[in-house]
């Protein structure tokens, strides 16, 4: 199956179990005015059927279409094919291969070619990879049918990101507490930067306009320094050349956050 990419299929082939044919695919020369070929949208899930089933046997497979409950089995010798079929992909198209990967190894969801490859279309194909799932999409661009296979199925190696799996214990160790609740938005979360600018803010707030040295010194923030001058969070202003005092958003930003402040003068 390596090297199938993407194919077109004759109408007539693709459609020779008698499916319709809309009356907008047998219209040769369909182009928008920008120049860019009409995409067709798959209205019923049983379109995806003729152009799939025409591809496997375009690739020497025998093909039967509702089978023991699956939408699309394919043979050739003794490789078994199951494919599943939906107009959109989700859960459901999901837990439906998981199932038939108990038949066989060799198993694909086909769904409708998403007209914008955005971030939910790579979600989907990574955790098609994950599942060892095959994924095939189906167009219909000026009246032919188009079929790619996006992803074969096989087993799948896991690659760990080490650089984010390194950010992220770090970020875990350095914070002094448990400031944020698991699954909230509505507050800005107490990250370690946040919390090393609480300090600091802190820290003018008791004793005025400082250097920026000496707060480094008396908070133990050794980016006091470029904290201040960066000013992310809008709490900080230059009263005078290396010294710097607090503004109202610094003030508010320490009521709002007063937890985090007791909790460290209380160590």
């Amino acid at each position: 199956m390596e090297g199938f990419t993407a194919v077109r299929i004759p109408l007539n082939d693709a459609f020779e179990t008698g499916t319709p044919i809309p009356p907008s695919f047998c219209e040769e020369g369909n182009f928008l005015e920008s120049g860019n070929p009409i995409v067709m949208s798959i209205q019923r899930e049983n379109m995806l059927y003729p152009p799939v089933k025409a591809y496997f046997r375009e690739l020497g497979y025998t093909v039967r279409g509702e089978v023991n409950g699956c939408d699309l089995v394919a043979m050739r010798d003794d490789q078994l094919i199951i494919v599943e079929l939906k107009r959109t992909f989700n859960l459901d198209l999901v837990f439906q291969a998981m199932a038939r990967q108990r038949l066989t190894d060799l198993v694909y969801v086909a769904v409708e070619a998403p007209r914008r490859r955005q971030s939910r279309w790579r979600h989907i194909t990574a955790l098609c990879k994950r599942l060892g799932l095959g994924l095939i999409t189906v167009s219909f661009v000026q009246a032919r049918p188009r079929v790619a296979v996006e992803l074969t199925p096989g087993d799948f190696t896991f690659r760990r990101q080490h650089g984010k799996r390194t950010r992220l214990i770090a970020e875990f160790e350095r914070r002094s507490g448990d400031w944020n609740v698991g699954g909230s938005n509505r507050r800005p979360v107490v990250t370690v930067y946040r919390e090393q600018a609480l300090l600091i803010a802190a820290h003018l707030a008791a004793h005025g306009p400082c250097r920026a040295r000496d707060v480094r010194e008396a908070t133990g923030v050794a980016q006091a320094r470029d904290m201040l001058y960066r000013n992310v969070y809008g709490w900080f202003e230059r009263v005078a050349y290396g010294i710097y005092g607090l503004t109202e958003a610094g003030q508010a930003a320490l009521a709002q956050f007063a937890e985090v402040i007791r909790d460290r003068a209380d160590r």
